[in-house]
């Protein structure tokens, strides 16, 4: 009979295949083990699987509670999955300081939310008083606004499951280096150092990277996004500039990406909430020139959306392209 080999100290715990990451998460701590978890694929389509050591997000949670005022007698709502990184994250930050999360929002005084989960929130109206930590998307200052509006305290971050926190605001319009963190721009690429970084491969002074384009002033960091590129008629154009642009003059997230086109090669496509598409549309053909303006304008409501809560990019491509060719 084969014998299973026993894990060895240094072996990553699959926390995921777990009933209850959570408690796997810290005991792993206790042990000293490292984790796997898993990216969400929704920008490349091929997720991996990322270790990390747990102390890479410990040492960070006391200064996560002392910015969301996260204390024993909290409770953090997190609807997403598991399986998502920012929310195990906050469910593994909520345990730290002894406080109790649920997936229903009932008693909760904060909310692990995407963009698109905050502005549920708002239409709803509910939860007023409830401070909402907003990740997994670039968070728009119109939106935050209508929040703060409601009643609702945000908080903002942006990250990533190789890098875990990189920076912190309110929106993404204000967001600033997060503690420990170094980065520095190369070719308009975002590089990364700090505690936070998963076992991922770096450069010969420690600093990593996902890719994300981005502007970077001093602590000030401005997040342009993932590097997606169109090949439309001749031009080879930056999707992740367009759609941060036309965001900005939206209070829904908007999604621009490429589709095949038999003529032009491919065509970019702007995707809107039906409230937003005329602003945006109007904004795009102002301001926007030759291949860098959207040749097509659609509306969408609701978006698809990912089990992470993220815009399902793949699924709003397939879709367009079989209307196309209808």
């Amino acid at each position: 009979m084969a014998c299973t080999p026993h894990p060895r100290p240094t072996d990553p715990v699959p926390i995921l295949d777990t009933t209850d990451p959570v408690g796997a998460f810290w005991r792993a701590h206790r042990d000293g083990r490292p984790i796997a978890l898993a990216t969400s694929g929704t920008t490349s389509g091929a997720p991996r699987v990322i270790v990390r050591t747990t102390a890479s997000w410990v040492d960070s949670f006391p200064a996560c509670a002392g910015r969301l005022g996260l204390e024993a007698s909290s409770r953090f709502w997190i609807p997403g999955p598991m399986d998502a990184t920012m929310n195990l994250f906050a469910a593994c930050l909520a345990s730290s300081v002894g406080a109790g999360w649920s997936r229903e929002p009932a008693g909760c005084t904060h909310a692990q939310l995407t963009p698109t989960g905050l502005r549920r929130l708002v239409d709803s109206q509910s939860m007023n008083g409830v401070r909402a930590l907003v990740a997994g998307a670039g968070l728009g200052p119109d939106l935050r606004q209508r929040a703060e509006r409601c009643g609702i305290t945000v908080d903002h971050y942006y990250g990533a499951a190789e890098l875990s926190l990189v920076a912190w605001g309110h929106d993404s319009s204000d967001l600033n280096l997060f503690e420990r963190v170094e980065a520095e721009l190369r070719d308009g690429t975002l590089w990364v150092r700090s505690p936070w970084l998963a076992q991922v491969t770096t450069d010969g002074r420690g600093y990593a990277t996902v890719h994300d384009l981005a502007r970077l002033d001093g602590d000030r960091l401005e997040v342009l996004g993932r590097p997606g590129a169109a090949t439309t008629a001749g031009a080879t154009v930056a999707l992740a500039p367009i759609e941060a642009a036309l965001t900005e003059h939206a209070r829904s997230p908007v999604a621009v990406l490429a589709v095949p086109d038999a003529r032009l090669g491919e065509v970019i496509c702007c995707v809107a909430d039906p409230a937003d598409l005329d602003a945006v549309r109007r904004w795009g053909r102002r301001h926007l020139d030759g291949p860098y303006r959207p040749r097509r304008w659609l509306a969408r409501d609701p978006m698809p959306l990912t089990a992470a809560m993220k815009i399902d990019r793949r699924r709003l491509a397939t879709d367009i392209s079989a209307t196309t060719t209808r």
